[in-house]
């Protein structure tokens, strides 16, 4: 059980080739953390990751099925995808609606659909906005309207789209937290973003993109150490892997590994 890129390439209408040959599985309770300068190719991969996209050539498996035998609903009933703006996904009236949405549209049970958004508020923290219109509240509490409205589906895999982009610190110990209770629960998350603070802090793993493909493969100290692959990914380094390395030092990602080098 994985979803798996084999040779994925894909075209936009008029030829435009935004990825190329991408090979990457990602496992069940994996988190992944998609980092490079835009234009690199990741929104267009993921989307080909939860079938929004098909590969004009290659493959995208989820759980051994081929999207491209698939529609777009039965994929992103595996695999959830929140979109970076909120406001491309929200077309409901309530809070409360906006999550019950996909429960009420796969005809589930009164009480599956209550405990499945029961679930997703509490994961969100949107305890207090249910009765509220999405659009009255601040931008960033209705990004986790959109999350909450994706964890109410139940995927098995889990895709956010710059979900730290417009938080304050509160709002990413929200998804800091919600992210560990989705791994316990082996569920898959996979992250775009160019909060690389974020990605030192959450992520093991660390795919970086350049060039319509994948740059390279591996845990956040090997992909922040090398410097071929931050310059040509253009990305920045976490300031503390940067003091590290400006001491000689590598490998350190938070503040304990730094002040245990030092002693």
């Amino acid at each position: 059980m994985s979803i798996e890129l084999i040779n994925a390439s894909f075209s936009y209408p008029g030829g435009f080739l935004a990825n190329e040959n991408l090979n990457l599985v990602i496992e069940p309770g994996e988190r992944v953390a998609i980092v490079g300068q835009n234009g690199a190719g990741k929104t267009t991969a993921v989307k080909m990751m939860n079938g929004l996209h098909k590969p004009t050539a290659g493959d995208v498996l989820v759980d051994g099925k081929n999207t491209k035998e698939y529609t777009t609903a039965q994929i992103a009933r595996m695999v959830g995808y929140v979109f970076q703006n909120p406001d491309d996904q929200i077309f409901n009236q309530s809070v409360r609606a906006e999550i019950e949405y996909m429960p009420r549209y796969f005809k589930l049970s009164a009480a599956e659909t209550r405990r499945r958004v029961e679930r997703a508020v509490i994961l969100a923290g949107l305890e207090d906005y249910m009765g509220k219109n999405p659009f009255d509240i601040p931008y960033p509490i209705r990004k986790f309207v959109t999350i909450a409205a994706v964890l109410a589906t139940e995927p098995k895999y889990v895709i956010f789209d710059e979900p730290t982009a417009g938080q304050d610190r509160r709002g990413t110990q929200i998804l800091e937290t919600m992210m560990d209770e989705l791994q316990k629960e082996g569920i898959a998350v996979v992250t775009i973003t160019h909060d690389m603070e974020f990605v030192a802090r959450n992520f093991d793993r660390v795919v970086a993109m350049a060039h319509r493909n994948i740059l390279a493969d591996g845990t956040a100290a090997e992909i922040f150490g090398n410097d071929q692959v931050v310059n040509e990914a253009r990305i920045r380094r976490p300031q503390l892997a940067q003091l590290a390395l400006d001491l000689g030092l590598q490998g350190i990602l938070n503040g304990d590994e730094l002040v245990n080098a030092l002693d």
